[in-house]
């Protein structure tokens, strides 16, 4: 009983970091998918993001949500400096976010001055929420619990207003064309419309949720780090491709979104379950590997399956 407590509680926090870690996993769909760029910039916007919210906080006691939005605009300007390396310089997508993710690792260094920022001391986001709710004592709950959800009204609160604004977003002629670009380049500058430009606003955008995402988590989880960002294109790619394989058959862009926080949560969770049955936290990246891996092969072996039982009919 003891031990499924425990296992609930880690996968109540595992849930809670689910949606934290979604918008990072909207904003890699919105790069990766809907522009149908592999930006390899995630990683630098990610910890760009935390530094940038750690460095405000603890810098200049800037208001946590504040420090969201600035974390968001810095996420945003790498994304730009991607997207001119590759549509001004002619640099190719993969190597120009590679560029930009190399350089951000310096950036983040030298904002934070080190490579660590410690916020548990900080007003952030998450003890401004815990402030206008009574203790966990007083509520006849634990501590943790009610950290746990805290966390995951905030996660939920920001996840829906991303979905909310992008969806909005996308719907404009401005979304329309970036989506339009993604999908066929070519049409879209016979039409007379700007590709570059949109290929550096879909960029920004992407890179701005990622930015956010990293900001967000940084003050949830009390530190900034500069090698938080580490992985988090196939932490992002393993929530798209999860959501997708659970609502294979939702066509609407804004069940998508919704299946990319069901993806994540469902992800967070899984790695919550291995490492509460002892798996080696060092190898949680192959097991993520693994894990994309077998979800992007479960439609191709369906596929398979389909053409076998037609030829032998």
């Amino acid at each position: 009983m003891v031990t499924f407590v425990h296992y609930l509680l880690s996968a109540l926090g595992a849930t809670s970091q689910g949606f934290a870690w979604a918008i990072l996993a909207i904003g890699v769909y919105v790069s990766f998918r809907i522009l149908d760029f592999p930006d390899m910039t995630s990683e630098g916007s990610f910890a760009l993001g935390g530094s940038v919210s750690a460095f405000c906080i603890a810098g200049f006691g800037i208001n946590p949500i504040l420090c969201l939005l600035i974390s968001t605009l810095a996420g945003m300007a790498a994304g730009a400096v991607t997207g001119f390396l590759h549509t001004k310089l002619r640099i190719p997508p993969i190597l120009a976010g590679i560029l930009t993710m190399i350089a951000l690792y310096s950036v983040n260094l030298s904002i934070m001055g080190k490579s660590n920022t410690p916020l548990l001391a900080q007003k952030t986001i998450l003890s401004m929420a815990k402030s206008l709710f009574p203790s966990g004592a007083e509520l006849g709950i634990s501590d943790n619990l009610l950290q746990i959800m805290i966390t995951m009204g905030l996660g939920i609160i920001f996840t829906v207003l991303v979905i909310l604004l992008l969806y909005w977003f996308l719907g404009t002629e401005i979304g329309c064309a970036i989506r339009a670009t993604g999908n066929n380049e070519a049409m879209v500058r016979a039409q007379g419309a700007n590709t570059d430009a949109m290929k550096i606003i879909g960029l920004m955008v992407g890179n701005g949720l990622i930015a956010l995402s990293g900001g967000l988590v940084a003050q949830t989880q009390g530190y900034a780090d500069v090698s938080m960002g580490v992985g988090a294109i196939v932490i992002g790619l393993a929530s798209i491709v999860i959501g997708e394989v659970i609502f294979r058959r939702v066509l609407s862009f804004a069940s998508r979104l919704i299946s990319i926080v069901v993806g994540s949560i469902i992800y967070r969770i899984i790695i919550a379950s291995v490492l509460f049955m002892g798996f080696n936290s060092n190898n949680l990246k192959l097991l993520t590997a693994v894990m994309v891996a077998a979800a992007l092969s479960i439609p191709v072996f369906k596929k398979d399956k389909v053409r076998i039982e037609k030829e032998a009919e």
